[in-house]
């Protein structure tokens, strides 16, 4: 199943994709994609209902973020060996982890505001997970029973800030709009096997990365197993799990974003992303 939510920001409604590809209205039956509505067993229930009993939504309106009320967007670093080989580090022994704020998050088409001072906003294309319900000490064999499923997820990093301020890498990866994420909830039964899908991103037509998740060092079970033993993982937190090569800080000469670039990226099964670059005023 494909659940989407809809409409102007902060007021978005839940949809389904239908096997036709159309749009339905959700929101005759639940109030928003978030929460207790993310547990597996509860997403199965609404996947029984009738798509075509549901009303369409016609016309392109706006896809907001996959799903509402993260409480925590916790992000992979080095996560991809062909990754950490173009930026010159070496594979972490253990995953390195960082949070990004949540007030990145925004929708898959939305405007990516690139902030005052930055000189070096960069590209990455990521498969996200999204948790379903609630997790802690949890074991790799049971791992994929708490999650909801998996979604496209941009996460844009001003590699100055990161990198070049001092402190930690937060604050390179957290202004708005860092973290466009959709257009899609797919959900877990979707998709056969999170460690073989086809990942890609391009700038302005010419592509930058492409790779696929089978390079992850540390997978999907591993990541919710690991991250439960030191943290409660809650309905609706997101995991995005790395990039692949292709990022302009690994370019020689270095690339990075201007206003006007356009951005389209994709996770295979999970759609596609597509924002336009803006300065921020």
């Amino acid at each position: 199943m494909k659940f989407v939510r809809y409409g102007a920001e902060g007021a978005e409604k839940p949809g389904m994709i239908d096997a036709s590809g159309q749009l339905r209205d959700l929101s005759g039956h639940i109030a928003d994609l978030s929460g207790a509505t993310l547990d597996p067993s509860r997403l199965a229930e609404i996947g029984e209902i009738d798509a075509s009993s549901l009303p369409k939504v016609d016309g392109m309106p706006r896809l907001g973020p996959c799903v509402a009320g993260t409480g925590k967007f916790i992000c992979i670093g080095l996560n991809y060996s062909d990754h950490a080989a173009e930026t010159g580090a070496t594979v972490p022994p253990e995953p390195i982890i960082f949070m990004k704020a949540t007030s990145a998050i925004c929708g898959p088409n939305d405007n990516l505001v690139i902030p005052r001072g930055s000189e070096k906003t960069d590209w990455e294309v990521e498969l996200g997970v999204v948790i379903g319900k609630t997790a802690k000490y949890v074991s790799e064999d049971e791992a994929m029973d708490y999650v909801a499923g998996y979604c496209t997820i941009h996460d844009v990093s001003e590699r100055a800030f990161q990198a070049e301020h001092s402190g930690q890498w937060t604050k390179g990866k957290s202004a708005d709009t860092f973290g466009p994420t959709g257009p899609w909830l797919v959900t877990r039964d979707e998709v056969a096997d999170p460690q073989n899908l086809g990942m890609w991103l391009t700038v302005n037509g010419e592509k930058m990365q492409n790779g696929s998740t089978r390079t992850m060092v540390y997978g999907v079970k591993f990541l919710v197993s690991y991250l439960s033993r030191f943290m409660s993982l809650r309905p609706g937190d997101i995991i995005s799990t790395g990039t692949p090569p292709g990022v302009g800080l690994g370019m020689k000469p270095q690339r990075f974003l201007k206003p006007g670039d356009v951005v389209e990226l994709g996770v295979e099964g999970l759609g596609t992303q597509k924002q336009t670059c803006v300065a921020d005023t």
